[in-house]
């Protein structure tokens, strides 16, 4: 598994990071949100929402200076088609990283909020070489009410998503069962605390702090 080496260099003073799962438009990014506003337990949290900021990438005319032109196209087609990085297109993720990393001025006191990152398995065996995932939240949300959510705009995340289709999101959900959610396993085995919260569509990010707040992280 290779992902960019200069990186884990300029990550190295990252100890801690909250690991975000849960289905499209189950709450992860206005939970990751909220976590970056208020923080946890004293501790300032700093939100790396990585599909937003693949979308950020994805709007811009000109490529950002930290990926080639291939990267930039293969960001491009990724949003398009609702699809997750190859193997090979790991470095992308990982510079996409480094620069929110370089950006946020991440302290070593602080909590990164993972979220869509990693995506999988073998995308987690790569993080685990220079971030530390104290605690996996687990948003369980149900295929119907992912829908309700979205339609309605539960999370106030969703205005202006071009990537919300009915045939994108049922594609997301699919993948989301067969590569994300054995995520959890992975965490388990190596005795990370995983948090379950069961997501209405009702179910706001300060209803779901309420729950992992008491629950020693790190």
């Amino acid at each position: 598994m290779k992902m960019i080496g200069t990186f884990a260099k300029r990550a190295n003073s990252l100890k801690s990071a909250i690991l975000l799962v849960g289905p499209t438009g189950s709450g992860k990014t206005p939970l990751g949100d909220f976590l970056e506003k208020y923080g946890l337990a004293g501790r300032r949290c700093v939100h790396f929402d990585f599909g937003s900021n693949m979308r950020r990438i994805g709007k811009k005319t000109k490529r950002p200076f930290f990926l080639s032109m291939p990267e930039f196209l293969t960001v491009r087609n990724v949003l398009k088609t609702g699809s997750l990085l190859k193997e090979k297109e790991y470095s992308i993720a990982g510079k996409i990283l480094s620069e929110f990393v370089r950006r946020k001025r991440i302290l070593p006191g602080d909590l990164l909020i993972l979220n869509g990152l990693p995506r999988h398995i073998a995308q987690a065996e790569a993080l685990d070489f220079f971030l530390k995932v104290i605690m996996v939240v687990n948003l369980r949300c149900r295929a119907g009410v992912v829908l309700s959510r979205i339609i309605h705009n539960s999370g106030g995340d969703r205005a202006g998503r071009v990537d919300d289709s009915l045939l994108l999101v049922k594609k997301k959900l699919r993948i989301y069962r067969s590569r994300t959610l054995p995520l959890l396993d992975h965490y388990r085995r190596k005795r990370v605390k995983v948090v379950n919260v069961v997501v209405t569509v009702e179910t706001s990010p300060k209803d779901i702090v309420n729950i992992i707040r008491p629950m020693k992280a790190g």
